[in-house]
């Protein structure tokens, strides 16, 4: 044991570098973010993330938010705990029959205005789970999506580029939004 130790002290760890992004353009989308919703709701803007089913890919993207590199919070952004408080529902992966009822009542416990966001390709089309008995669909299919967010899974810039869509209503063109109903 002692000896793995000393080892584990010398030897680099096995792992790849980070992606290196451009960190001006992260701190210029997150700035324009915050100051979009405070400029559209006075306030932070209060995000609660749903996973209907996924296989977690998305859900480990989006807790990337999180982290010291893109730490959203600097810029006003903040997960809660409750839908109650929430102004987005960030749902990830197909809607499976068991989360069905938990979604439908997760989105009439968030107050309105809200917005839902799909979240990767399972909660936008239903992915490659699409043609599962235990899955109903894609979140649009049992709640109404405001804006779809592609990608298996998408980077947490594409998620910063979806939110900034949702409160400048300039920037919507950008990220692939969903066809009008009627």
């Amino acid at each position: 044991m002692r000896k793995l130790l000393f080892e584990s002290l010398i030897r680099l760890p096995v792992t790849e570098p980070a992606p290196a992004p451009d960190d001006a353009a992260l701190a210029e989308l997150g700035e324009a973010l915050g100051l979009a919703a405070r400029r559209r709701l006075g306030r932070s803007l209060a995000i609660r993330e749903v996973d209907a089913g996924s296989c977690n890919g998305c859900e480990l993207e989006i807790h990337a938010l999180n982290n010291a590199y893109y730490d959203i919070e600097r810029f006003g952004l903040r997960f809660v705990a409750s839908p109650r408080h929430a102004d987005v529902l960030l749902v990830t992966g197909p809607v499976t029959k068991n989360m069905r009822e938990a979604l439908e009542r997760t989105h009439v416990a968030t107050p309105d205005p809200k917005w839902v966001v799909a979240v990767g390709d399972c909660a936008v089309d239903g992915g490659c789970f699409a043609s599962s008995y235990a899955v109903v669909g894609s979140v649009a299919a049992v709640i109404p999506v405001d804006l779809r967010i592609p990608g298996c899974p998408p980077a947490p810039i594409a998620m910063l580029k979806g939110l900034l869509a949702l409160l400048e209503p300039d920037t919507r063109r950008a990220v692939q939004r969903p066809a009008a109903a009627g």
